[in-house]
């Protein structure tokens, strides 16, 4: 009898649940076409290190974005397929390792995102209260082994990056509380929110308004933000620094062309609120959001105890193809807290070569360089760049080439040395539990019924053990 295929996906989030999601559908319509059976089918195992699935969407984006966590409906139902078993709980690396899932399923996807920041090479990035900009979404978002405090007590704060995490965590910054209470914002992060000292934070990008990265819902979400002035500068919008030729570059891409456009919808909000010292419905303005254009961070200073004190700015031009060049002209902004947004690097992984200049498992079109069947999709395989729904077009590529693969194979993709030896037995005999999907609709079902409590839709959890116990239908 033949046995279904057996495919090991190594992470829960969106990359994994949509790799999973297109592999059974390709599988599917392909399956005669590649010569491997007109019944083949196959099973899927997604391991994910958290007690709790869904990874980048759950913990990656900013709780005012409640629109994109509905993402969490459509892949809850990926997830509830009956081929999909999900097994939550389980590290890679820890409790499993590279040989027990080559041995036991035909391919081996790893999908596990990003968890670190980029380095800041700057001078003076190792002053205390410099922070990246990783650990503090772990923070708002309620990862679980994230501090539950954060030190916000900051009045001049600066953020160094021009994309759409950059936009996220200075406009966390400038939040007050109670505006995120429709939220799934877990209560010490309303707490230390509460506690925000912050008055004015700066947003440095190096380069100019038609090479920013952020996407337009980030801008009009920056446009709305209670009791909030926005402060612009007149040289980061003139005729010299957006020229036409900047402009014809910028609308050969229809995304960039309406970031631009928007960009310029913040510019005209920020000039009568800078008049009047108010924020978008003409409420008087506590804090100021400082959005700073073709401005190049080069160092730190320094307190004579180590503590941030400022930071140096040189300003820069920026060509109509991007080209970025410094001025020589340098102004330093006093600051005591800098968070840099510079980029996610993917986690390097046990027995997985990695791409040290790309930040990237080392891999071909999702092909992991050097392991027959094994392969990398979403942040790991092409860096952490684009947004959630660019997973999609990673999966397709790496679910196509694994399709050939096995039909290239002489075993047709039936590749497992031990097909009927179940991972669940391993992890049993070393003592590992994994959750299921069940185990995270109780935990769903937990955090809705926290926020009725108190007449909200959601609170979430984030103390790790009592994930577990939730989980696992104990409390």
């Amino acid at each position: 009898m033949m046995r279904d295929f057996k495919v090991a996906v190594i992470g829960a989030g969106p990359a994994g649940v949509y790799v999973s999601d297109i592999l059974l559908r390709q599988i599917e319509a392909k399956r005669e076409e590649l010569g491997l059976g007109e019944n083949a089918t196959a099973q899927i195992d997604i391991f994910e290190k958290l007690p709790v699935p869904f990874g980048l969407v759950r913990y990656g984006v900013a709780p005012d974005h409640p629109a994109i966590k509905y993402i969490i409906g459509a892949l809850e139902k990926t997830l509830n397929n009956p081929q999909i078993r999900l097994m939550a709980d389980v590290e890679f690396g820890r409790d499993i390792t590279l040989d027990d899932v080559r041995a036991r399923y035909d391919a081996v996807i790893f999908a596990t995102g990003a968890v670190d920041d980029r380095p800041l090479t700057i001078s003076g990035a190792d002053a205390r209260g410099v922070f990246g900009a990783a650990r503090f979404v772990e923070w708002y978002d309620g990862y679980p082994t994230a501090s539950p405090q954060w030190d916000l007590s900051a009045s001049q704060v600066a953020v160094l990056g021009g994309g759409n995490v950059a936009m996220d965590i200075s406009r966390l910054l400038v939040r007050y509380p109670d505006d995120l209470l429709h939220t799934d914002i877990p209560n010490n992060v309303y707490d230390g929110l509460a506690a925000n000292k912050a008055q004015d934070v700066h947003v440095f990008v190096r380069r100019d308004v038609t090479h920013a990265k952020f996407s337009v819902q980030e801008l009009r979400e920056l446009e709305a933000l209670p009791g909030v002035e926005i402060v612009t500068f007149d040289e980061d919008f003139s005729e010299d620094a957006i020229t036409p030729a900047h402009m014809e570059v910028a609308s050969e891409d229809k995304l960039t062309r309406q970031m631009v456009d928007e960009l310029q919808t913040v510019r005209q909000m920020s000039l009568k609120m800078m008049a009047d010292h108010t924020d978008f419905e003409g409420n008087p303005a506590k804090r100021r959001y400082i959005l700073h254009f073709n401005a190049n961070p080069v160092e730190i200073i320094k307190t004579e105890d180590g503590r941030v004190s400022a930071v140096r700015i040189e300003k820069t031009v920026t060509s109509a193809d991007g080209v970025m060049s410094g001025t020589g002209e340098f102004i330093e902004v006093p600051v005591s807290a800098i968070y840099h947004a510079i980029g996610y690097k993917p986690a390097e992984i046990p027995g997985i070569p990695y791409d040290e200049q790309a930040y990237t498992l080392d891999n071909t079109g999702g092909r992991i360089a050097g392991l027959e069947f094994v392969y990398a999709t979403g942040w790991a395989k092409r860096e952490p760049v684009g947004l959630i729904g660019s997973t999609k077009s990673d999966a397709l590529e790496t679910v196509e080439n694994l399709l050939a693969d096995w039909a290239a194979s002489d075993a047709k993709g039936r590749i497992a040395q031990q097909p009927d030896g179940d991972i669940a037995d391993i992890l049993s005999q070393r003592g590992v539990q994994p959750l299921d999907y069940a185990a995270w609709q109780r935990v769903d079902a937990y955090e809705r019924a926290l926020g009725a409590e108190v007449e909200r839709e959601h609170i979430k959890i984030i103390d790790e053990n009592q994930l577990r116990s939730v989980a696992r239908g104990e409390k």
